[in-house]
């Protein structure tokens, strides 16, 4: 009560104190950076890495893309290429007549290298960036090349997809926050007592969605996947506990008159009840952090980060806002249109066996269809854009017209004898899918020594530690035949060379699989055992968790289910995300109905008529809040164009309508089974069984 009468005393303080804060928010949300490269986030341990770093280091060669270039004479494709090369951070261009020089006759080039570049009226050039692949520069640089190009030229590469991404990103962002805010606004007057508070929720939540943003300016940069649902995100979440001080706030102007009394006594309320559920949910976030793949812990930092700042905000600017508003909003209060739900909660009770049974035959069938999506997700980013996208259109381009799907390269040392790499060239080329190897030694042949070329050459394909060699590829990045090509691939590079490293798009996409795999059942065990731990701690009980985690991990299996039973596949960090968010974000109405229920046992009732109880009470706080998740999330999810985007937030609102079902059929059904248990494992229940027992002794005695 004293740190809730003092936020009273100091309402207007709050505000100003909130509203100075967002100034430098708004200047630290402009300066942190976005990512738009999932392969950033891949541990720096790995050979794929230290590869592109060898690469960026001793060669000036970051980013690669190829450049198909249609119907052009190649006197024009030659001026082309020196437009491109005077482009700034464009470090080679490498087109046949690159690795040409008058001392070298025309003759003596082997018939693959001019085919490698050249087929019927298309030819391809590779450019070589001295910038990483999602640099700001190689982005800009992507962009003036393009620009340069024209209609009659086609720019592939990892870059390319990552500029795409970035500005369609930056397209479609103020359009969904919009959506997510209008939608979640409308879900709240309909479902609240109030047409004005969904607009004072709204201000509270969006100073702390500010606050949130601009912190991350300490963390350097944030992924674009983080952005775009952090804030619609945590408006859903946060929102919650909102309601609740509403509601309190309400019940208690009831009691006391004065509404500065009644709104300590609200906020004293709030915390009691916000503690345990905000905490559940952020461990839920957090969990993500154990990710080896970054971007988990990038995503889980800024939403626990969003959460704690949404439970702040609620208990210090919302209560000043209310009562600086407090006239208007008590004006413009209307009657909810959710009715009483004493019916409902009697009709779920009495046919509890039905949802028991519904329980016992969902559970396997969707757990099932549950670990086949985990198997059905895609990896290939190029996939989450719309199909005229200026990289999906080149990367069918360069499919059609070379025959290549993605692109390797192989650093070598480079004191290894041409005759050896030689060798290991014919090797590789007799790998399944491997189109060809392009090296110094494909440039001169086996009769001309390498020396003579001049260094202008050589440089491009030599350092004094590396030697650099190109693998086209027949199968797509992130597909089970890529794999396993990459792995006969470093098979053969590790008999010749065992310090040699084979990276690119393709060996990146491989790790990344191998890696989230395994983070999948990491996250999992670590958000389940978190959250089993801290319900045992705010229930006091040992049956309860179990019960709760069995209600909402259903949920989830129905949610991450379905995919497979509609032929979806779904974006790889989808499944991740998804699992851990749903269920930190929805156990709260499990915790909700649980501290009723107890609280109606301890107060002597009978189990069923305290879980008729709990649930007719818990019932319009899950639906508001459910609904408010739904509104939030699936407007983004019909009108984001990025299927990664749009694919998270259709989980999302899905998971908020399943999880909500669940906990209103299924988890009454379970605590009226296992009420006994309940009874016999949590603290200060054990007598509760033997109530009426205990009342009809005493009766008995006292006549």
């Amino acid at each position: 009560m004293r740190f809730s009468k003092a936020v009273v005393r100091g309402r207007v303080a709050i505000l100003i104190l909130t509203v100075l804060l967002m100034i430098p928010a708004v200047f630290g949300m402009l300066g942190t950076r976005i990512n738009y490269d999932m392969l950033n986030y891949l541990p720096d341990d790995m050979d794929t890495v230290i590869g592109q770093n060898a690469l960026l280091e001793d060669f000036g060669k970051g980013a690669f893309s190829f450049i198909v270039v249609e119907n052009m004479p190649e006197k024009d494709v030659a001026a082309l290429q020196e437009k491109l090369e005077s482009v700034e951070h464009v470090e080679t261009v490498l087109w046949y007549n690159s690795l040409m020089d008058t001392s070298i006759p025309m003759q003596l080039l082997p018939d693959k290298l001019y085919d490698a570049f050249n087929t019927g009226d298309a030819t391809m050039m590779a450019v070589f960036f001295d910038t990483a692949t999602s640099a700001d520069e190689t982005m800009d640089a992507i962009r003036e090349i393009r620009s340069i190009a024209g209609k009659q030229c086609f720019v592939s590469g990892m870059s390319a997809l990552v500029t795409d991404l970035k500005d369609l990103c930056e397209q479609e962002e103020p359009i969904y926050v919009a959506i997510a805010v209008v939608l979640a606004c409308v879900a709240m007057m309909v479902f609240l007592d109030s047409w004005l508070i969904p607009f004072v929720f709204l201000a509270s939540i969006g100073a702390a969605i500010l606050l949130n943003l601009g912190s991350n300016w300490f963390m350097g940069e944030i992924s674009y996947i983080t952005k775009a649902l952090s804030a619609v995100l945590q408006l859903a979440v946060t929102m919650d506990y909102s309601i609740f001080l509403w509601h309190s706030y309400n019940e208690q102007r009831a009691i006391y008159p004065d509404k500065c009394e009644a709104m300590a006594h609200a906020i004293s309320a709030t915390l009691t009840s916000v503690v345990g559920s905000s905490i559940t949910t952020i461990a839920g976030f957090l969990a993500l952090c154990f990710m080896s793949f970054t971007l988990g812990r990038d995503l889980g930092i800024v939403m626990a980060k969003g959460v704690l700042l949404g439970v702040l905000s609620c208990v210090t600017v919302l209560p000043s806002l209310i009562l600086l508003l407090d006239k208007p909003l008590q004006k413009t209060r209307h009657r909810s249109i959710l009715p009483k739900m004493d019916g409902l909660a009697k009709g779920v009770t009495k046919v509890f066996p039905v949802f028991l049974a519904l329980f016992v035959v969902l559970a396997p069938v969707f757990y099932f269809a549950y670990d086949k999506t985990n198997d059905e997700v895609y990896y290939d980013m190029g996939q989450c854009l719309p199909e005229d996208m200026e990289y999906v259109i080149a990367n069918s381009k360069l499919s059609e017209e070379f025959d290549i799907a993605s692109t390797h390269m192989l650093l070598v040392d480079a004191s290894l004898p041409s005759k050896q790499v030689r060798s290991m060239i014919s090797d590789m080329e007799q790998v399944d899918g491997v189109k060809y190897v392009l090296g110094l030694e494909s440039v001169v042949g086996a009769g001309v020594p390498e020396e003579i070329l001049p260094d202008s050459v050589r440089s491009i394909l030599k350092s004094d530690k590396w030697e650099l060699l190109l693998i086209n590829s027949e199968y797509k990045v992130a597909s089970d035949e890529v794999n396993a090509q990459i792995d006969s691939l470093n098979a053969i590079l590790k008999k010749y060379d065992p310090t040699g490293m084979l990276i690119g798009e393709a060996p990146c996409m491989k790790d990344m699989i191998e890696t989230t795999d395994h983070d999948f059942k990491v996250v999992n065990a670590v958000s389940i055992l978190a959250i089993f731990l801290i319900i045992l701690l705010v229930e006091r009980s040992i049956s309860l968790p179990f019960l709760l985690i069995a209600v909402i991990e259903l949920a989830i299996f129905i949610n991450l289910g379905l995919p497979h039973f509609l032929g979806q596949s779904l974006p790889f960090i989808a499944p991740i995300c998804i699992s851990t968010i749903q269920l930190g974000a929805t156990v709260d109405y499990a915790i909700l109905m649980t501290t009723r229920y107890k609280a109606e046992r301890l107060a002597g009732k009978e189990k069923r008529p305290a879980v008729i109880t709990a649930l007719s009470t818990s019932i319009p706080s899950i639906i508001v809040s459910g609904m408010g998740l739904f509104a939030a999330t699936f407007g983004v999810a019909i009108y984001s164009d990025i299927d990664i985007i749009s694919s998270m937030c259709m989980l999302m609102a899905r998971g908020a309508i399943v999880s909500m079902l669940c906990v209103i059929l299924i988890l009454p059904a379970l605590l009226l089974l296992c009420d006994r248990l309940v009874c016999a494992t949590t603290l200060g229940m054990r007598y509760c069984n033997h109530s009426r027992k205990h009342a009809e002794k005493q009766d008995a005695s006292a006549r």
